[in-house]
């Protein structure tokens, strides 16, 4: 049986998932007007992998007799200045995440909740990867710049990110 405080920080960190992936959509439909072929592609997968995660808790929950929430849709942000600042709140983004997912960690360490200790490291270890992702497109913006060709070579350098991060069908 799921402890009720760990449900309740499950639960909350649902939203954020929630959240993110639609975030992520947003993110992904504004590239896509702008011709940004691989980056658009790109956000739209990594809208379908916070979904992913969102589910994986939604069923970990019911799964453990507790009862997952289901969170209303939060309209995003649609208006960017560029995607520098798509990047940049992308990272800002994950590193919330990254911060819900230690809390609830934490609160795991507290309550003795050892099975979902367990269960939460591999989100543990996926916000490192995305922080990563993030972090190492920060740094090619900031090497090459979003003006003119750089931007072509930004949506390259993200097809090739996309490749190496692609995950197998099970």
């Amino acid at each position: 049986m799921l402890n009720k405080k760990v449900e309740k920080a499950i639960n909350d960190h649902i939203v954020k998932e929630a959240d993110a992936s639609n975030a992520y959509l947003a993110m992904a439909s504004w590239c896509e007007n702008f011709g940004l072929r691989e980056s658009t592609e790109f956000y739209y997968e990594q809208s379908i992998e916070e979904r992913g995660h969102m589910l994986k808790l939604v069923r970990y929950v019911n799964e453990n007799d507790g009862r997952a929430h289901i969170p209303a849709v939060k309209k995003p942000k649609e208006d960017f200045e560029s995607i520098a600042e798509v990047v940049d709140l992308s990272l800002e983004q994950e590193i919330a995440v990254t911060k819900s997912i230690h809390e609830i960690v934490a609160l795991c360490d507290q309550e003795k909740d050892y099975g979902t200790t367990n269960f939460i490291q591999w989100f543990v270890q996926e916000q490192q990867e995305e922080e990563s992702l993030f972090r190492s497109l920060k740094d090619m913006i900031r090497m090459i710049g979003i003006e003119g060709v750089s931007l072509i070579m930004l949506d390259n350098e993200i097809a090739k990110l996309r490749q190496a991060t692609a995950v197998e069908p099970n």
